[in-house]
């Protein structure tokens, strides 16, 4: 996982242009190019484009991976004052741990037709048996992130 300083921002496009830079890493290394950006109080906390390949972990989600060094530093599971920037749709299971986590807000660029689990397929919050329900915000640098992954699956398309 790439770190950094801490970096301050008030724009939410700054801290989606950030998790779009992890998940060109991310890309980069081979992997599904999404990242995510865990801020609180307007100060990224963590950073963390998926790395599923590297660690041999299917839940090594970048927002998995994020939550859980965020969690790790403030000794909690719960995160109620933070905010989840991400470059694609959660899954089920990332959209429930983001639930788990009472992250606040959640904003995400592109949506997931097949795998996404807030807009699409299964609607996670929508459903009693989730407790905690974000505020959530779609279609942050949209165009960015769907590019992204787009041209990641069509360069591998054309491998040799």
């Amino acid at each position: 996982m790439r770190e950094e300083s801490p970096v301050i921002m008030n724009s939410q496009t700054g801290f989606m242009n950030i998790a779009l830079e992890q998940a060109r890493f991310a890309g980069d290394r081979g992997e599904v190019p999404v990242g995510a950006v865990l801020v609180c109080n307007g100060e990224i906390v963590t950073r963390a484009g998926n790395e599923t390949r590297e660690l041999n972990d299917p839940t090594a989600h970048a927002e998995v991976l994020v939550i859980r060094k965020a969690c790790k530093m403030r000794n909690s599971e719960r995160l109620p004052d933070c905010d989840l920037y991400v470059t694609l749709e959660p899954c089920p299971m990332c959209a429930a741990i983001v639930s788990f986590a009472r992250i606040r807000r959640l904003y995400y660029g592109a949506k997931d037709m097949k795998s996404g689990a807030v807009e699409h397929g299964p609607g996670y919050y929508g459903h009693v048996t989730c407790h905690h329900v974000p505020e959530t915000y779609s279609g942050f640098q949209e165009i960015a992130c769907s590019k992204l992954l787009s041209d990641f699956f069509e360069g591998l398309r054309h491998k040799p």
